[in-house]
């Protein structure tokens, strides 16, 4: 422990009289070690964390898998066989996505929910902290309405008071009785959803129809059993349900069991994996800065080490003190890079997309400081051996007599800086080549074109309640009220209802056959979006008419029943004859035929990088009975105004509530803003390895310039020699750049080896871009190129500077 102690005072002495060298470690540390402990906290919060459920490991999400599409939601009527038959699931619970206009205590306010059977609490073993979660029983319709908070519209709406329990509430003009407020840490499978209500299954409109697919549900596995053989013997059933009800079920093929947390957190796994990776590249890279900088201070303490080993110190004591200077320097690089975490999570929130699931808040915990030790330890170990071992490795009396300097291309001693300084362009050359892929992904990305003219377009999201809005044709009449309201304003243009935004990602399909062709098999019938818009829609959306025309003030649910239907569906279904004046029936509930009268151009729905739906539009007054209710939740206002779309937020809320007080406006955004966000996952990705990029590159630069500047000094009496021998100033450059760009040729070539490995674990994060892009490829390696050359030039000019007559007298 003396011992100890003495090599720390040591070093602590070292570190104070070498205040530029410790300044510039410590600040390379910081950066390294405060970016990986930063992208390590959204990590962990993400992907790490388990979910806040009992015995997460056996919870799955339960899918439809049909012919046409891979998870689809379930029907009532196949959810309860599926509960009833299996044995591999012990327990069960189906949801619905809902929302609820909050009327009779303060201001109106749409909150977004879910109906929910009640035993989700109890089996993820949820208990609320202020009153209790919902129970089984609580469904049954002799009850009276229950309803339970999350704890942010609990703190939000109610101010965090406690006696909110017990308290009535109007939930869509129906009295609902709060009886708990739901774990902070808890968050409903449906993520957006601030207020659970009982679902009452027996009492659903919907509950006989197998062929309406709108039931999500969650499952928790028997212990022991494997995901493989529950799902299984749920495909087992549903291929028998399949015989059993031909038509409906044609086109269930079977059950998926996802783990709930793989499904919560979706897409987003590889896309922070590969920016944990990138970080760790970067820390690498700062590691092999703060070596050279160890190596270029052990060679100038080479006469006080040769000192040492005269006076008896042995090898392994010398790299036991050169050792606790590196971990000295690490820990405190690492406290550093805590402070630098600190400061970035803030950041680091702010940029994350909105959609990126948390299992927990990121923040600083015992795990990232954990974490942020464990990344200290391991940067003294990559930074510290090498120059403790090749400093404690010297020739005291060589080292005493001032032999072993540098006087020709490299000496063993040049030898591990050259490979650390081909180690940092390689790194940095494969997170240049991520970015570089990135970004010409993300460039392809936003030139495709949506369909739709988003500029000066304000969106307004409605719900109506349900009393005074029974049929389509109300709809239909709250819809012409209010164009009638809004294009009375002065800056707007026009104005239209949808239920479905374009880039919403909802999926609504119908199937349909062609009058006049034979009709396809139960499970070969092809199928559409349904979209329900009313007039003034495709012209405020600018949304072009390729032939016929757009819904009118005529299309109401008294007149022939019509259609427009997208370019894909009229192509892929028609063969290249028009579709225009062909009657189509959609196959709902209760078939409906109706007259296609247009073809608009295609819509992206789903994302710009998918390819585009068939899809089929119906006017709002002409809506069947059975999508009623999903229209009063689901109904968009686009208004095109002449200038600022959100200069017209607030009049056109005033506008809406002149004609209903009691429909409020959940969302009030300007289209451009759902356009971005439909890209934000990838703009967030290439921001941050486009920084490590940068950041990368400018490390690379610093090491060579550090590496061709300590060469400087170490060869000042053979550039003396060369220039007293008739060297020009330009060969002395030459000579020093040409030294430079060979170790960067190296790097170059290893890293571009490392990246056709590297790249290829992008996958779908690229969009019209190969991971093996030559345009990238050559843009970066003539960046670096550039930089290298720049940070080689600086130390090569100082060379040809040199006084020979001074060189030679100095020696």
């Amino acid at each position: 422990m003396a011992t100890l102690l003495q090599d720390l005072r040591y070093a602590l002495h070292m570190l104070r009289r070498s205040p530029g060298f410790t300044a510039a470690t410590l600040l390379t540390l910081a950066l390294g070690v405060g970016a990986n402990t930063a992208i390590f906290s959204l990590v962990d919060a993400v992907l790490l964390r388990q979910l806040p459920y009992r015995d997460p490991g056996r919870l799955v999400w339960l899918w439809s898998s049909r012919f046409d599409r891979d998870k689809a939601p379930l029907s009532i009527p196949d959810y309860l066989d599926f509960r009833r038959q299996a044995t591999t699931v012990e327990q069960a619970a189906a949801f619905a996505t809902w929302g609820a206009n909050l009327t009779g205590s303060g201001e109106p306010e749409r909150i977004p929910g879910t109906r929910i059977e009640p035993q989700v609490f109890a089996m993820l073993g949820v208990e609320a902290p202020v009153g209790r979660a919902l129970a089984p029983g609580d469904e049954r319709p002799d009850r009276p309405r229950v309803a339970v908070l999350t704890n942010g519209v609990w703190l939000r709406r109610f101010g965090g008071d406690p006696g909110v329990v017990g308290r009535s509430i109007v939930l869509n003009g129906d009295p609902y009785t709060v009886v708990g407020v739901l774990p902070r840490s808890f968050f409903l499978p449906n993520r957006e959803a601030e207020i659970a209500v009982p679902l009452v299954l027996e009492g659903e409109p919907r509950g006989l129809d197998r062929g309406d697919h709108f039931l999500r549900a969650i499952a928790r596995i028997r212990p022991g059993v494997p995901r493989e053989r529950a799902e299984a013997e749920l495909t087992a059933i549903a291929r028998n349900l399949q015989k059993q009800y031909p038509v409906s079920n044609a086109k269930n093929r079977g059950v998926r069991l996802v783990p709930l947390q793989e499904e919560i957190v979706g897409n987003f796994r590889r896309a922070l994996l590969v920016l944990l990776g990138a970080v760790g590249l970067l820390l690498l890279i700062a590691c092999s800065n703060v070596a050279n900088l160890l190596l270029a201070r052990a060679s100038a303490r080479r006469r006080e080490i040769a000192i040492r080993m005269t006076q008896g110190a042995t090898r392994g004591r010398l790299v036991r003190q050169l050792m606790t200077e590196s971990g000295l320097l690490a820990l405190l690089g690492g406290a550093a890079g805590v402070l630098t975490a600190v400061w970035c999570m803030p950041l680091l929130a702010a940029a994350s997309p909105v959609d990126l699931p948390h299992m927990a808040e990121p923040g600083l915990d015992a795990r990232l400081l954990v974490f942020c030790l464990a990344a200290s330890v391991a940067c003294a170990l990559v930074f510290g051996l090498a120059p403790a071992l090749q400093a404690s490795g010297i020739d005291p009396g060589e080292a005493l007599r001032g032999a072993g300097r540098v006087t020709g291309n490299g000496t063993r001693r040049g030898v591990p800086r050259g490979a650390i300084v081909m180690a940092q362009v390689a790194l940095s050359l494969v997170l240049l080549v991520a970015a570089g892929l990135l970004l010409r992904s993300f460039a392809h990305l936003q030139a495709v074109r949506p369909g739709f003219d988003p500029s000066n377009v304000l969106m307004l999201r409605l719900s109506l309640p349900k009393a005074g809005y029974v049929t389509a044709e109300d709809v239909a009449r709250f819809d012409e009220r209010v164009r009638a309201r809004l294009s009375a304003l002065p800056s707007v243009v026009s104005a239209g209802h949808v239920n479905v935004l374009p880039l919403s990602g909802a999926f609504a399909a119908v199937d349909f056959t062609v009058r006049g062709e034979p009709p396809p098999s139960p499970d070969r019938m092809p199928s559409a979006q349904w979209r329900a818009a009313g007039p003034g829609y495709f012209e405020t959306m600018r949304i072009p008419l390729e032939s016929g025309r757009l819904f009118t003030e005529r299309d109401t649910a008294r007149s022939p029943s019509v259609a427009i239907v997208s370019e894909t569906l009229a192509r892929r279904f028609f063969g290249g004859r028009p579709p225009v004046g062909v009657r189509v029936s959609i196959e709902e509930s209760t078939p409906s035929e109706v007259e296609i009268v247009g073809v608009v151009a295609d819509v992206k729905h789903m994302s710009l990088d998918a390819e585009a739906t068939p899809d089929i539009y119906v006017p709002l007054a002409q809506a069947p009975s059975s999508a009623v209710v999903y229209l009063r939740n689901n109904l968009f206002c686009v208004v095109r105004t002449s200038g600022e779309p959100l200069a017209l937020a607030a009049a056109a809320r005033r506008e809406i509530a002149s004609v209903d007080r009691d429909v409020p406006p959940t969302s009030t955004r300007a289209l451009e803003e759902l356009l971005s966000d439909s890209v934000a996952p990838r703009r967030f990705n290439l921001r941050l390895i486009g920084l490590f990029g940068i950041l990368a590159l400018m490390l690379a630069a610093a090491g060579l310039h550090a590496v061709m500047a300590y060469a400087v000094t170490q060869r000042t009496r053979e550039i003396g020699i060369r220039m007293a021998l008739g060297a020009s100033r330009p060969d002395v450059v030459a000579l020093f750049v040409g030294n430079g760009m060979r170790l960067v040729a190296g790097g170059v070539l290893a890293g571009l080896v490392l990246s056709l490995v590297v790249t290829r674990l992008l996958g779908n994060l690229l969009f019209e871009v190969a991971p093996t892009d030559p345009v990238t490829l050559a843009s970066v390696v003539l960046v670096l190129a550039a930089a290298a050359a720049g940070a080689a030039w600086l130390p090569a000019r100082r060379a040809s500077r040199i006084d020979p007559m001074a060189a030679l007298r100095s020696e």
